[in-house]
């Protein structure tokens, strides 16, 4: 959404409130995603749609600098009391929520208070370095991979569980729901119904599933869904996971989306599969460069490439994600690209010889601390700045480097060390304008200021329920 809307959207959003009304909806929930990763909410009665689409909802700048646990930080351009923005829900993805009967969904654009676009706002980002991929007669197609850990709720505020109860609390390890081996079949049929609801509700809501399955660790699976835009990509990343979070609270359980559970566990990534395309042809395929890119093709994933050390401040942004980020655990951990290679932090999935279409790139170095959107925007920045500098891709590493003993450079194993490069980054300054990245910046620091001192069990705990 380029400006607030016309009356055109205001009719369409009445017309959208009755259809609503008519369905026993009575609200609208409306979400952003903060620096923190966290998917904040205003929402409205269905009845005042309209008017949230004429005028938008009030909501303060501050929470751009909000930390994990909910404290603030501040920024030079952001921060403290002052100051309030408007919310616009997106009607163009407002979707009736299967999970959670009665509401209705919409991600929000955020504006200054006299209409101009609000220079902070992470979706407004991501729209505009899609844009300038089109400009440039070029198209994105992204999705993700999303993993939780699905645990026994803990029990009511006030209740006396003893210690082999479950859930998220702080200070208690959790109670894994679904036993079973990695991958196994065991963990489908012992959360059968489960399962299924999650795959109804994400159907229901025209959310595309192209697989799901048990993951490696206790009570872990993974849910990848169907390519789509940018934007629209991210928007399913936060629709997918809080559909997630809603099935789980009907059955009884918990799910933690959060990059690491336990400590020495394999954690929770937030893979992005992407794909660069031109006039409906794929780049990805078709050409005579490594594993047949076209060039553009290679050149936007060189871009990546060069660039994902200071990126990884953005995939990564939360202390916690570092003990996630380990090698020999395919989270993607080594600086290097590789046909098929689940260790190499850039993937390159050739796909099946006859579907040109489904060549692709996983970035693995992502977690659910990330906002979706600024990882959109991001790998689109540093992708068109690798074809506008023609650059290429190194030689492919196979194999696992912790094992072979290849000469393959670590990425950051810190946020510190991811911050180091983000600073040194003019190219991510430039993209993300000077009030979102120093907000951002911010944000990273302070989170890494409150934490320092904590133990790995002291990390971990406190994020089981925040994300």
């Amino acid at each position: 959404m380029d400006a607030p809307p016309h009356e055109a959207a205001v009719s369409a959003a009445r017309q959208e409130a009755a259809r609503l009304a008519a369905m026993d909806i009575h609200g609208v929930a409306m979400t952003w995603v903060d620096n923190s990763g966290i998917a904040r909410v205003k929402a409205v009665p269905t009845a005042r749609l309209a008017h949230a689409v004429q005028w938008g909802v009030g909501m303060s700048p501050v929470f751009d600098v909000y930390l994990s646990d909910d404290s603030a930080v501040t920024s030079r351009h952001i921060g403290g009391p002052d100051g309030d923005l408007r919310l616009f829900p997106d009607l163009d993805r407002l979707t009736v929520l299967a999970a959670q009967p009665g509401w209705a969904w919409a991600p929000a654009d955020r504006y200054e208070q006299d209409g101009t676009p609000y220079a902070a706002c992470q979706r407004g980002f991501a729209r505009r370095m899609a844009e300038r991929a089109a400009q440039a007669g070029l198209e994105l197609r992204m999705g993700h991979e999303t993993e939780w850990v699905v645990t026994h709720a803990a029990p009511p505020a006030g209740g006396k569980p003893d210690a082999e109860e479950g859930g998220a609390a702080a200070g208690r390890a959790p109670r894994y729901a679904g036993p079973g081996p990695a991958y196994g079949m065991t963990r489908i049929v012992g959360l059968s119904d489960y399962v299924r609801d999650v795959l109804q509700a994400l159907a229901d809501q025209g959310i595309d599933v192209l697989q799901i399955h048990p993951e490696y660790s206790p009570g872990q699976f993974e849910v990848s869904t169907a390519p789509a835009g940018p934007v629209t990509a991210a928007d399913h990343a936060v629709l997918v996971r809080e559909t997630i979070r809603a099935v789980s609270v009907r059955h009884g359980l918990h799910a933690t989306f959060a990059p690491v559970v336990e400590p020495g566990a394999v954690g929770n990534g937030a893979h992005l599969h992407l794909s660069l395309w031109r006039n409906g042809s794929n780049l990805c395929r078709g050409g005579d460069g490594p594993s047949g890119m076209t060039r553009p093709g290679e050149a936007f994933l060189a871009g990546i490439l060069q660039e994902l050390p200071a990126l990884v401040a953005i995939t990564a942004p939360h202390p916690a994600g570092y003990l996630r980020l380990a090698p020999s655990r395919w989270a993607g951990a080594f600086h290097c690209w590789g046909p098929e290679n689940r260790e190499a932090a850039l993937r390159f999935i050739p796909g099946p010889a006859r579907e040109a279409g489904s060549a692709n790139a996983e970035l693995k170095c992502i977690d659910a601390t990330a906002n979706p959107y600024l990882t959109a925007g991001a790998v689109i920045a540093a992708g068109l700045n690798g074809i506008e500098q023609d650059l290429t891709l190194p030689a492919p590493v196979s194999g696992d480097p912790a094992v072979t003993r290849a000469a393959v450079p670590r990425l950051p194993s810190s946020l510190p060390e991811a911050l180091e490069h983000f600073r040194g980054s003019a190219l991510l300054r430039d993209a993300l304008g000077e009030p979102l990245y120093e907000a951002f910046l911010a944000v990273r620091e302070g989170e890494h200021a409150r934490t320092e001192h904590h133990t790995p069990e002291a990390l971990v705990s406190g994020l089981r329920d925040q994300y």
